[in-house]
């Protein structure tokens, strides 16, 4: 498959600490990839430079055929990378609707100014409590809650940071069911950071192994097993 995204070389770190060193790797267009790894070695700062919100200090990212290493995180967005961040750091004061809406202006006119139908569809939860504050929700009702405002966006590439973080296992069986359809129904490219490697197996294609800020091996889901890598980086 064609990568959507591909890195090159890419470096990135806070100040003088550096965190990404010379990463290369890529995400097949409508493919899922899960990106494990120890706490600590790097996962979500490349997640964060990939989104934007961290720059790059060497190498390059192309996105679908455009270099995008110097793209600021809102104009990423509005190309179709969407975001979720681990924490899910949805707005407590506003709405469920209300939190959603703010996940337009990714948009940039493609979804005619409303909320997509389909985000109700794969989260009915959501219909049912919009008018609710995103503070009063349950932790797998907020996780819903910043998955379907990512996807309010209409991305093409979907980076996801511990979707399961804290989450029952029942509505991890739901998130897993509605992340199936978005690959399958929209066609969305997903980079998935995962802790439960039998989550992340479900419905990956491909793995990267992450070390101490470089990607130490990658391959095939169906060909090696989530035990098999799990002992292989001790998570």
């Amino acid at each position: 498959m064609t990568p959507l995204l591909k890195l090159d070389g890419a470096c990135a770190g806070y100040g003088q600490s550096q965190i990404l060193w010379d990463v290369c790797l890529n995400a097949p267009a409508g493919g899922v990839t899960a990106l494990i790894g120890r706490n600590g070695v790097g996962k979500t700062t490349l997640l964060r430079t990939i989104m934007g919100a961290q720059p790059l200090t060497g190498g390059q990212m192309m996105f679908d055929g455009q270099d995008v290493s110097r793209m600021p995180s809102h104009q990423r967005a509005r190309a179709g990378i969407g975001y979720v961040p681990q924490g899910r750091h949805i707005f407590p004061h506003l709405t469920v609707e209300e939190n959603l809406a703010a996940g337009l202006s990714a948009a940039a006119g493609r979804g005619g100014g409303k909320v997509p139908d389909h985000v109700f569809d794969m989260f009915p939860k959501l219909a049912q409590i919009r008018r609710r504050k995103g503070g009063f929700l349950s932790g797998g009702e907020q996780q819903q809650l910043a998955i379907g405002r990512a996807l309010a966006g209409m991305p093409r590439l979907l980076l996801l940071d511990e979707p399961t973080e804290g989450v029952q296992p029942n509505v991890v069986q739901q998130i897993e069911a509605a992340l199936q359809r978005v690959r399958r129904e929209l066609g969305v490219t997903i980079v998935i950071v995962e802790q439960y490697l039998d989550f992340a197996w479900s419905f990956a294609d491909n793995y990267w192994v992450m070390q101490r800020g470089r990607i130490i091996r990658q391959g095939s889901t169906r060909a090696e097993s989530a035990a098999d890598v799990a002992s292989l980086v001790s998570i």
